[in-house]
């Protein structure tokens, strides 16, 4: 789903475009402008601020020209806010809890308001509280703005907020 590999049969299409027709460079802009990855293990740059880290793929887009550096800043100090992290803009994020590390990898996974956000135990480092307020936005943005979201979960909590649950069991759909 995150056009890290090619099918091997059928078809899959994102947007209306055949995944399996594209090149490299393609799938590579197909990542950084329709999927938003909410990684387990964050994958956040240690010795880059929060604001810098959230960033990041608004810098690897084609687009960025159009953006000035002042609505850069703007758009991903309104994504920290979003996640609760406005007071923590510009920390490193080793400076940061486990939790908030994650929310700093969902406001990257948000910030150029991807079409598909997949996740991978996004609530996994947070307390209870702040993982509801995650996926009370999550939903928010798949009602409003029709992101479609794909939650990887061992939590049943988290996966009763689906509207469809798909079980895995030794690798097999259950």
């Amino acid at each position: 789903l995150g056009c890290l590999d090619l099918p091997t049969s059928g078809e899959y299409s994102l947007e209306g475009r055949n995944i399996a027709a594209l090149s490299e460079d393609e799938l590579a802009e197909v990542r950084n402008q329709k999927i938003g990855f909410v990684f387990q293990q964050f994958n956040l740059l240690p010795r880059i601020s929060v604001q810098r880290n959230v960033e990041l793929p608004l810098l690897y887009d084609g687009k960025n020209g159009m953006l000035s550096q002042a609505e850069i800043h703007a758009q991903s100090a309104a994504i920290l806010e979003a996640v609760g992290l406005a007071d923590r803009i510009h920390h490193k994020p080793t400076e940061l809890s486990g939790g908030q590390q994650q929310r700093v990898a969902i406001a990257r996974a948000l910030i150029n308001e991807p079409a598909l956000i997949l996740a991978d135990e996004p609530t996994g480092n947070l307390d209870s509280h702040t993982g509801e307020e995650i996926m009370d936005l999550l939903l928010r943005l798949n009602r409003e703005q029709g992101m479609t979201l794909v939650l990887v979960t061992h939590d049943s909590a988290v996966a009763g907020h689906a509207q469809r649950i798909i079980r895995l069991k030794d690798g097999v759909i259950d």
